[in-house]
């Protein structure tokens, strides 16, 4: 391909609105332009690097026997409603009306879709396990677009789904997905990690995310530095430290006037946070529940949010602490709360004795509190905390450390939330009629561009991995319109891409330093120099990855880019 027919409009400075490194060279490199917030269009490299992401999908979901097909990007906003996500995703869908005035949405994800389509053909158990997918834009009205591919309002996803007629036909295709998944990341050059993630509106029980490690990723992984384990921080657990035995002394209430924080309330108690048991109030689902918890810990509002199988979750206002808890902001406490509040105790609360926490009455507090002061019997225990860094892995192996990262890929078993929702069923051997079975499976396909930017990467532009390059190698001569030179570039580009290889042909009249930043911003993995030696069929060759240069004669150009592409992988 030549250069000059090939729109790269490469950019000479840093666009001021971009923060990532990746939205930067993206633009800089002509990959993407912004259409509006949150919407790019794709030019002709970025295209050709998003086949190339699609070419490796298709090859490992034909390995496993799923399907490919393509469903409607507008969706009816009936299915929807009839699974209850139209009210539980609320305005990051696109919503909008026909001229009939029936309710449209775009569509995000497809399970609902899936499932209505296939409840009348796969009635039977014989016809089950299939698995089917498509790759497709998808749209999120999202409030805050930001660091370009990353969080658009329009996005290309592979999305996969598999219908079973039992649990042992789900884990396999489950575990072919997630093995599937693991070989199309690593063909993408990336450093990535498989840990435990929130199934959140999607449902269902199992969940894995698949996080490649970047400093702009939104999400924080914990990890053990002396095992596997690996998670989301929203479902990340961790063993804590015992809390200390003490004998428990005489419980009093004191005086503490315009305290409203725990560390205020330490500060004026001269007592370390983690003897102090917080109270956060919240709405579940409109039914006040409220969460016990060490005041050195935070709340982990998806935990909860999963423990109690809410659909809407969020703290309670003052107003709301006062009139629907019974209590005062800032003192509330177990002990005389309302009797229609649930009340729930975290697990770091564990053996604490002597423990300051909220009467319900203002302006003062309980010291030296145990839990037969406060409930009638002993709490059930559980884990709602956000952890931190620095404490035992659950595995009892290695000490949890954070890191960042980007979602780009994400498996559910989603059982029966949506076949049972929109009355998807089959007949057994029994002749007895079941839900179908189901998994969900994802990939961000425009994400993924994102994520191997930020781990593909230097100053002077993209290093991109050799599968995934526009083009493997950039034929460059100094002066294309040069006779020799234009003739053993010509040469040189029939002779590669005889071979296979995609090849670009920088035959514009542009100066030599021009062109070879062009080039390193580019980020084909070789360039080819075609110069001053022109003339006696001698070029030179540089790696984009280590910026090593080697000259070669015509006869030797083959086998050295074999060579070198092979070992860059």
């Amino acid at each position: 391909m030549k250069q000059s027919k090939l729109y790269i409009p490469t950019l000479k400075q840093t666009p001021s609105d971009a923060e990532a490194i990746s939205h930067q060279l993206m633009l800089r490199a002509g990959y993407i332009r912004q259409v509006s917030a949150g919407v790019y269009a794709y030019l002709p490299l970025a295209w050709s690097v998003i086949q190339k992401i699609e070419g490796l999908i298709r090859k490992q979901m034909k390995d496993i026997d799923a399907a490919e097909m393509r469903m409607p990007a507008i969706l009816p906003a009936d299915l929807w409603k009839e699974s209850g996500r139209y009210a539980t995703y609320g305005d990051n869908l696109f919503k909008f009306k026909d001229r009939h005035d029936r309710d449209f949405i775009l569509g995000p994800t497809h399970e609902e879709t899936f499932t209505s389509i296939v409840k009348e053909g796969l009635n039977s158990y014989k016809k089950l396990p299939i698995a089917m997918y498509q790759i497709q834009m998808k749209y999120r009205d999202e409030d805050r677009p930001r660091n370009g591919l990353l969080r658009g309002r329009e996005f290309i996803m592979q999305d996969a789904y598999s219908f079973t007629s039992n649990k042992e036909q789900l884990d396999v295709i489950f575990n072919q997905m997630e093995q599937a998944y693991r070989n199309i990341f690593d063909a993408c050059g990336l450093n990535y990690r498989v840990i435990i993630g929130d199934a959140g509106a999607m449902g269902g029980t199992d969940s894995k995310e698949f996080s490649a490690i970047a400093d702009i990723g939104e999400d924080t992984i914990a990890y053990s530095d002396d095992s596997d384990y690996s998670a989301n921080l929203e479902m990340a657990a961790s063993k804590m430290d015992e809390n200390p035995v003490e004998d428990k002394k005489e419980m009093e209430e004191v005086n503490t006037p315009n305290v409203h924080t725990i560390d205020a309330l330490a500060q004026l108690l001269k007592v370390d946070a983690s003897r102090i048991m917080k109270a956060v109030a919240y709405i579940a689902d409109e039914k006040p529940v409220m969460v016990m918890i060490r005041g050195d810990y935070d709340v982990n509002d998806v935990k909860l949010k999963n423990y109690l199988g809410a659909d809407f979750l969020r703290e309670a206002t003052n107003e709301e602490v006062t009139d629907v808890f019974g209590s005062v902001p800032g003192f509330i406490g177990p002990k005389g709360i309302k009797e229609d509040v649930k009340v729930l105790y975290d697990s770091s609360l564990v053996g604490l004795t002597n423990f300051v926490v909220g009467p319900n009455k203002a302006d003062r507090h309980f010291v030296n509190a145990n839990f037969e002061d406060i409930t009638d019997e002993m709490p059930e225990f559980r884990d709602f905390r956000v952890i931190k860094e620095g404490e035992t892995s659950p595995d009892g192996h290695g000490k949890i450390q954070f890191t960042r990262g980007i979602e780009i890929g994400h498996i559910f078993k989603l059982g029966t939330k949506f076949s049972k929702a929109l009355g998807a069923n089959f007949l057994d051997e029994n002749g007895k009629s079941n839900p179908i079975i189901m998994g969900s499976y994802g990939i961000g396909v425009s994400r993924l561009l994102t994520a191997i930017v930020e781990q593909h990467s230097d100053e002077n532009g993209i290093v991109w991995p050799v599968s995934l390059a526009p083009y493997q190698v950039h034929v460059v001569p100094i002066k294309y319109n040069n006779d020799v030179q234009g003739k053993l570039s010509d040469e040189i580009v029939e002779l590669l891409e005889n071979e296979g290889y995609d090849v670009l042909l920088d035959d514009r009249k542009e100066r030599p330093g021009v062109k070879f930043a062009d080039s390193d911003l580019i980020g084909t993995p070789i360039r080819i120099t075609v110069g001053k030696k022109a003339a006696d069929e001698i070029v030179e060759l540089k790696l984009r990855s280590t910026g090593e240069t080697i000259e070669v004669s015509k006869d030797e150009l083959v086998n050295s880019v074999k060579i070198l592409l092979k070992n860059q992988k």
